[in-house]
Parts: C-alpha cells; structure tokens; sequence
C-alpha cells in the first residue's frame, strides 16, 4: 500500500512537472500588457488576406519552416549579414514569400506596445488566422514566445524536411522535434492548398534513380500530365504547381484522397501511403467528416506551434523581425 501512495505521488509530481513547462505558453499572455495586440493582428489579416489568398498557404508554411529550425522563434526572419548567411537564405527558404506582410504587422503591433510582442508570436497568429480567414480550420495559439537571436542557413538545409525524403526519414526528423506519425499526416495535409514549383518534384518525372526514369509510385497519368502541361522542361524552376489541384483554396480532404489515387506531388506526399499505420490513418481521415480532420490537425498545429520555445527571459522580443536587437 505505501508502495502505491508513492508511485501516486510520484506521478502528481511528473504531472506538475509537465504542466509547469506547458504552462510557459499560455492563452491571452498579451491580455494585460498589450491587449489589443491579437485584434490588431486579426483585422490586419482580415483585410488583407483576401487579395491575395494563396498567401495563407505560404505563412502556414512560414511558422512550419520556422519551427523546425531552433523553435518557434522567428529565426526564420532573419536577414542575412555579411558575416552570417541567414536561414531565410537557405535553400529550404528560398521560395518562403509572406516576410513583408509580417513586417506590416509587427509594424502596427509596435506603434500600440513598443517591445512586447515578439515577431514568433506574430508568426503563429498570422498563419491561424490566414487559414481562417480563407475558410479553413482554426486551432488555439497560446503565446509568451520569445525570439531568437541566432538563424543559420545550415541548420535550415539539415532541419526542414524536404520534399524528396521518404517516411523513415520524414518521422524522424518529425520525432526529433516530439511530434509523432500522426502529427506527421496532419500536418502534410496543409498541402491541400498552395503551390510548388516544378523544381520540388521533375525528378520523379525525368530523373527518379538518375537514369533518366520516372518515378513508378506516381500514377502514369498524372505524371504525363505534368510532364505535357505543367512541366515540360526538366531544368524548370519557375513554374508553379497546385499541390491538390482543383482544390488549392479549400482546406479540404482532397489532399488525402489523392494520396490514395497515387498522385501525390511530392515523394515526401507519397510516402504518406507506404507505411501501413499512416495510409491506415490517411483512410480513416477520409471516412470521417471534415470536422474530424479540423479537430485533429488544429491539435497537431497547437503541438507544433510549442516546439523548443523561449519563454521568459530567454531569447529577445525583436524591434524588426528581421533584425536581432543590437
């Protein structure tokens, strides 16, 4: 019995534990030194997002990019130096687009409370609130986070996923950072809106093994039809891509049922499908209502949107975002 009130109160310790690191983040942090601060950046998005809505798909993928490299920390937002190649110039970055628009609102931000609100916060709002704006899901972004002083462009090249990566490596580097397998297909499915470039993918038409062949787990069709309308020229690195055609500016279930049809964009898309856990989970997603996968993905959001913050005294809260402090 004394054995079992020990292992009890050892858990009650384990879980004040947890909850105290949870607890770093919090919902409403700006609510007393800065609280018009979320409207602001809500109505900003509001305003703006609808004239150019494929923005939403690139700050979605902004605060992604960001949050694999060093934490949720604007890192991502760092211009480079002449002493410092920035992670913004790193080779996963180059076709980020959605800087000046944060820019904007950290500019609106700073005329209401000068040096409180840091631009990683920034970050996670402007991408909910993009992707409400545009009709999809919402989730909860607790905020408190602090901004780094530190962005490489090495650490970008060997930390982001990239799209030619296949599902071991994908859940690694996935774990890596605390999320799981099924974080992994959530977060994927941001894929249903937005773009690429044929440069992400032409080596699953014309060069898969390095030998001048096509990349058999991608449907013949589709990739015909790439190869004859979208994608004609190996070298192309201009042209864009919907990654879910016909269903780019809905957040839907399109995505996933592609996966199964074998047509993918990415090889990072398809890889979904070659393990039996997450194509089993991939089936269950399209079986259920579309507010299953909204619940769903807004927790992995949320879990994401945690990764390796600063909190309290670490880190800075930026003046630019895309300058650290002197």
């Amino acid at each position: 019995m004394g054995g079992i009130r020990y292992f009890g109160i050892t858990i009650l310790v384990l879980l004040g534990f947890l909850g105290s690191t949870q607890a770093q983040l919090q919902l409403g942090f700006y609510s007393k030194n800065c609280p018009k601060a979320e409207k602001i950046i809500q109505d900003f998005v509001n305003q703006h997002i609808h004239n150019a809505p494929s923005l939403a798909a690139a700050l979605i993928r902004m605060h992604f990019h960001d949050c694999f490299v060093r934490g949720c920390d604007a890192s991502l937002l760092v211009n480079s130096t002449s002493n410092n190649q920035a992670e913004r110039d790193g080779a996963p970055n180059l076709t980020i687009r959605g800087f000046d628009f944060i820019d904007r609102v950290k500019s609106l931000v700073e005329a209401e409370c000068p040096g409180i609100v840091s631009c990683a916060d920034i970050i996670a709002l402007v991408a909910r609130d993009s992707i409400v704006a545009t009709g999809g899901p919402s989730w909860s972004v607790p905020t408190g986070r602090r901004d780094g002083t530190i962005s490489n462009a090495t650490e970008a090249l060997n930390n982001i996923p990239r799209p030619t990566e296949n599902f071991t490596t994908l859940q690694t580097r996935f774990s890596n950072l605390g999320l799981n397998l099924t974080d992994l297909v959530l977060l994927s499915g941001a894929h249903t809106i937005g773009v690429s470039h044929c440069s992400s993918f032409s080596n699953r038409l014309y060069n898969f093994t390095g030998v001048g062949d096509q990349d058999p787990a991608l449907d013949p069709e589709y990739a015909a039809n790439l190869k004859a309308k979208k994608c004609p020229n190996p070298n192309d690195n201009t042209t864009i891509v919907e990654m879910d055609p016909g269903s780019r500016k809905t957040f839907d279930l399109s995505y996933y049922s592609l996966l199964l049809k074998r047509r993918g964009l990415f090889q990072s898309d398809s890889a979904l499908t070659t393990n039996p856990t997450a194509k089993t989970f991939v089936t269950q997603l399209l079986q259920g209502p579309i507010q299953n996968f909204y619940y769903e993905f807004a927790k992995s959001m949320e879990k994401m949107g945690r990764i390796n913050v600063k909190t309290g005294s670490t880190g800075e809260i930026r003046k630019q975002c895309a300058v650290v402090n002197s």
